[in-house]
C-alpha cells in the first residue's frame, strides 16, 4: 500500500499517525493561565530532545476550530501571552484513568486537578503547580513553540522546553540515578482509545555484539 498524506483528510493522517507511532509516552501537562488558573491534561506526542541543556517537547495540537488547547494557551512564552512555563508530570499504570478523564474538554479555566479529583502542589523553580502524586515531575520554561499550520483544525505545535528542576518519587531512582521500570510502572498509548502497559520488557545492546 502506498499512501500520500496530500490525499487524506486530516482525521486519516491523525489515525495513520497514532496507530503506527507507537508506543508513545504520555507528558500530563499541568500549568497556569495569567490569572492563576490550574489546567491538567495529558499529550502522548512527547519526548526529549536533549540533555544539554536538559530539553523536552510536548505537542499540542490546535482544537477543531483551529484555537490553541488551553495547555498550549498558559505554557507559551509570556511575549505570546501564556506565563511560559509549565510541568510535566510522570503517568504511572495506577492513574491512568484520571488521566484519560482529564482530557476532557472543560470550558478554559476549569481545573482538571479538581475534575480527577487530585491533588496540586507547588513547583519549587516556576511559578507553576504539578500533580502532587505524579512519580516525577519535570518543571520546565519555554524556549519557543513551533507552530506546523497556525489556526487550522489539527496543526501541529512543539512547545520545546528547558528542565529546570526535577521532582522524583523516593524509591523510584537507585544511586546511579538509574529508574526502576517496576516502580515506575509507566503507560504510553497506542492506536485509537488503546493503552499500553510496560511491565513486558526485554533488553538489547546497542551495536554489535561481540
Amino acid at each position: 500500500m502506498e499512501l500520500s498524506p496530500a490525499a487524506l483528510s486530516v482525521a486519516e493522517r491523525y489515525k495513520l499517525l497514532i496507530g503506527l507511532v507507537v508506543p508513545r509516552p504520555i507528558a500530563w501537562v499541568s500549568s497556569l493561565s495569567a490569572v492563576g488558573q490550574a489546567n491538567l491534561a495529558p499529550y502522548s506526542f512527547f519526548a526529549g530532545v536533549g540533555s544539554n541543556p536538559m530539553t523536552i517537547v510536548y505537542c499540542p495540537a490546535n482544537k477543531a476550530d483551529g484555537s490553541e488547547k488551553d495547555s498550549l494557551r498558559n505554557s507559551k512564552p509570556v511575549h505570546e501571552g501564556g506565563t511560559g512555563v509549565f510541568a510535566v508530570n510522570g503517568t504511572p499504570a495506577r492513574l491512568a484513568r484520571e488521566a484519560a478523564v482529564s482530557a476532557e474538554e472543560l470550558p478554559y479555566g476549569e481545573s482538571e486537578f479538581e475534575l480527577v479529583g487530585l491533588a496540586s502542589a507547588a513547583c519549587t523553580m516556576i511559578p507553576c503547580v504539578r500533580l502532587a502524586d505524579a512519580p516525577w515531575t519535570l518543571e520546565c520554561e519555554t524556549l519557543q513553540v513551533v507552530r506546523t499550520n497556525p489556526g487550522q483544525p489539527g496543526g501541529g505545535n512543539l512547545v520545546i522546553a528547558r528542565v529546570v528542576h526535577l521532582h522524583v518519587a523516593d524509591g523510584l531512582l537507585d544511586e546511579r540515578l538509574r529508574a526502576d521500570a517496576d516502580v515506575l510502572d509507566a503507560v504510553g498509548r497506542m492506536g485509537g482509545h488503546e493503552w499500553c502497559r510496560t511491565r513486558d520488557r526485554f533488553e538489547l545492546k546497542p551495536g554489535r555484539q561481540s
